[in-house]
C-alpha cells in the first residue's frame, strides 16, 4: 500500500471529523492526559488494516506507541485482541472513529474476498475485484481484497482498456473499437473486450485482444465457447455471480472471475475500540 497516499487519505479523512476541533475530548482530558485503548473483534473474519492503525494514530500523536497483535490477511476471532494504542487520550478519541471505520471496512472486504476463495476451491481460477468502490476507498478496498486472497482487475480507466458494450455500439463493431484503440496505444497496456455471444467472442479474438470478458453467462456456456479462445488470451467471467452460484464456475476454465460484490456491497466486520483503564 502507498503510505504516503494513505496519510493524504486520512488527513482529509480526520478533517472531516475533526473539523477546527473535538470539541468533547478537548474540554474534558487535559493535553498531557494519557490513556490506552483496545481494538476487539466482535466476530471471526479475516483482519486488515495495519498501516491505518499505525498512521492514523500517528498523524494525531507523534509519541503514540502502538502494539499490533495480529498481521493483515490473518483469521481473527470473536474476543481477539487485534492492537492496543497508548498515547494523549484526546488524540486517541479523536482518531478512533475514522480509523475503526476503515478497519472495520477493510477487514468485511478480506473475509469476504476469503469466503470467494474458499468456496471456488481451486488456485487455476482467481478472484478478481471490480472498480466497483467506494469514492475515495478504492485504494483501501483494493487492498482488502489482495488480503483477503483475491487480485486486483484495473485500478481505474487510466491502467487498461477495457471495451464495453457502450464504446462498440457508439464504434459499429468489436473490430472498429479495437482498430481505433490500436492506433494509438502503447505496447505495455493491454485490451480487454466484454463479450455477451459466441459470436462476439470470435470476433474478439480475430482482432487480437489480450483479455476477453464472457459477461453474464452460465458457466456452461463459458465452458462450450472457451475451447476456441488461443492460450495467448486471458479469460474472464463476470456478471451475476454470487457466493451461491459461485462454486459452479470452478471447471468452466476461465483465468479469472471478477466479483463487483466484494467491494460495493460489503458489510463491515464488528470491530470495537475499548478503553483500557489500567489499575
Amino acid at each position: 500500500m502507498n503510505r504516503l497516499k494513505l496519510r493524504l487519505l486520512l488527513e482529509q479523512f480526520f478533517l472531516e471529523d475533526i473539523g477546527e476541533r473535538d470539541v468533547t475530548s478537548e474540554l474534558i482530558f487535559g493535553e498531557e492526559e494519557k490513556g490506552e485503548i483496545v481494538f476487539l473483534a466482535k466476530e471471526n473474519g479475516i483482519f486488515c488494516g495495519q498501516a491505518v492503525i499505525e498512521t492514523g494514530f500517528s498523524l494525531l500523536d507523534e509519541k503514540v506507541e502502538i502494539n499490533l497483535l495480529v498481521k493483515d490477511g490473518e483469521r481473527i476471532e470473536k474476543g481477539q485482541r487485534l492492537a492496543t494504542v497508548r498515547g494523549r487520550v484526546a488524540e486517541l478519541l479523536k482518531g478512533e472513529r475514522v480509523v475503526l471505520n476503515l478497519v472495520q471496512r477493510m477487514s468485511g472486504i478480506a473475509t469476504k474476498t476469503r469466503e470467494a476463495v474458499n468456496i471456488l476451491g481451486t488456485t487455476q481460477t482467481k478472484i478478481v475485484d471490480t472498480r466497483k468502490t467506494t469514492p475515495g476507498l478504492r485504494m483501501l478496498e483494493k487492498y482488502a481484497v489482495r488480503c483477503g486472497g483475491g487480485l486486483n482487475h484495473r485500478f481505474g480507466l487510466y491502467d487498461a482498456v477495457m471495451i464495453k458494450d457502450n464504446h462498440i455500439s457508439f464504434s459499429g463493431s468489436i473490430s472498429k473499437a479495437v482498430e481505433k484503440v490500436r492506433k494509438n496505444l502503447g505496447h505495455m497496456v493491454k485490451i480487454e473486450v466484454e463479450t455477451e455471444t459466441k459470436e462476439e467472442m470470435l470476433e474478439a479474438i480475430n482482432a487480437g485482444v489480450d483479455v476477453i470478458m464472457f459477461d453474464n453467462r452460465k458457466p456452461e456456456e463459458i465452458k462450450e465457447w472457451i475451447p476456441y479462445v488461443p492460450k495467448g488470451i486471458i479469460t474472464e467471467a463476470s456478471g451475476g455471480i454470487t457466493l451461491n452460484n459461485l462454486g459452479s464456475y470452478k471447471d468452466c476454465g476461465v483465468d479469472v472471475i471478477s466479483l463487483g460484490f466484494l467491494t460495493h456491497t460489503v458489510k463491515a466486520l464488528d470491530i470495537s475500540v475499548k478503553v483500557h483503564v489500567r489499575g
